[in-house]
């Protein structure tokens, strides 16, 4: 460890779950000791830690951490300041990202097939083991991405969770260049998604379903075709859908818009249940007849990530960002819910 290093650090660390409200109180700000890397990873300096819906899941019960207090945060981007002796990639002073996949096993029938996103010894940045929410952070070496020289900070923050997950739906559509996409739901993956998709997709047309006219005036600016409310119906039957949504009801509604043999892709890690009596409206001729499929996008792999990093110095993906200090966290939280942020949110924590 380098001998100029300081002894402790700030993090922003959950220590209550409960309803996310504008008194919440249960994120706080801790002074804590500075971490050690293990023999197989490597410390880094955060400078920028993307903020995702799936904190708030964190902090609601949705997907809680089995142990309290945790440091969430797995959009992280930092420099590497130490290793443990078994590191290999000699990655000291370089610009890396840690990830929603923090580690798998590398052995069972998941791991071996390329799905280690599916591996039951997956653990998550930010819910198993401490995130980006804080001013360093450890992370294995072998599961850490080096950050292309073309990208801030700031622009690879979101690219690391919004991005890759939203790389992996786009993937798991099985799109055919020209086949029509549909997007519901427009925050910090879906206005990534639709860059991409202009990329690799150039004759595809995208359509978006969104709430916040915000977000729908957004759409149309970043190249969608239509945008219209989450219950508008589409201008045609669309072959691919993915929802990026914590609800119900955009589920149900992309079935009804969805051609036959449509495929319905959801990109989120759970879904609220205030709305679930919307599932009451689901008719099996209307929604998944003529052999519509449904496909639920868990986790990420390592290599989404870097594909999507890959793709991302390759061409102009233009992450729309809005910057918070650490100590505001729980404000972007709050924002995020209320949906009052066009793009990604992103926590400024030490100087890139």
């Amino acid at each position: 460890m380098p001998a100029d290093l300081p002894v402790s650090m700030r993090a922003m660390r959950i220590h209550a779950g409960g309803k996310l409200h504008s008194g919440y109180d249960g994120l706080q700000l801790d002074n804590l000791p500075l971490p050690v890397p293990a023999a197989d990873e490597v410390l880094i300096r955060v400078s920028r830690c993307g903020v995702c819906h799936t904190e708030i899941d964190e902090i609601e019960g949705r997907a809680p951490p089995k142990q309290l207090p945790m440091t969430p945060g797995h959009q992280a981007v930092g420099s590497v300041l130490a290793q443990g002796a078994l590191c290999r990639q000699d990655l000291l002073g370089r610009s890396v990202g840690v990830a929603w996949i923090h580690s798998s096993c590398g052995n069972c029938e998941f791991c071996l097939d390329d799905l280690e996103n599916l591996c039951p010894e997956f653990k998550a940045t930010g819910l198993d083991r401490p995130g980006g929410y804080a001013e360093f952070m450890t992370a294995p070496e072998a599961f850490v991405h080096e950050i292309p020289a073309t990208l801030s900070a700031s622009e690879a923050a979101p690219l690391l969770c919004a991005g890759a997950v939203g790389f992996r739906a786009l993937k798991l559509c099985c799109l055919q260049d020209g086949e029509s996409l549909g997007l519901t739901g427009f925050g910090a993956s879906a206005h990534l998604v639709l860059q991409m998709a202009r990329v690799l997709y150039p004759k595809s047309p995208v359509f978006v379903f969104a709430r916040d006219p915000r977000d729908r005036a957004l759409a149309v600016d970043l190249g969608a075709q239509w945008s219209g409310d989450t219950r508008d119906p589409a201008p045609r039957p669309l072959h691919a859908i993915i929802d990026t949504t914590p609800a119900w009801l955009p589920v149900v509604s992309a079935l009804d818009a969805l051609a036959p043999n449509g495929r319905l892709v959801i990109n989120a890690i759970r879904k609220e249940s205030a709305d679930h009596d919307e599932l009451k409206h689901l008719d099996y001729a209307r929604h998944l007849w003529k052999e519509k499929s449904v496909k639920s996008v868990a986790n990420v792999t390592r290599e989404d990530v870097r594909s999507m990093l890959n793709l991302a110095s390759r061409v102009q993906l233009a992450p729309k960002i809005t910057h918070y200090r650490l100590e505001q966290a729980t404000n972007a939280l709050l924002d995020i819910k209320a949906g009052q942020i066009a793009g990604a949110a992103v926590l400024e924590i030490n100087r890139a």
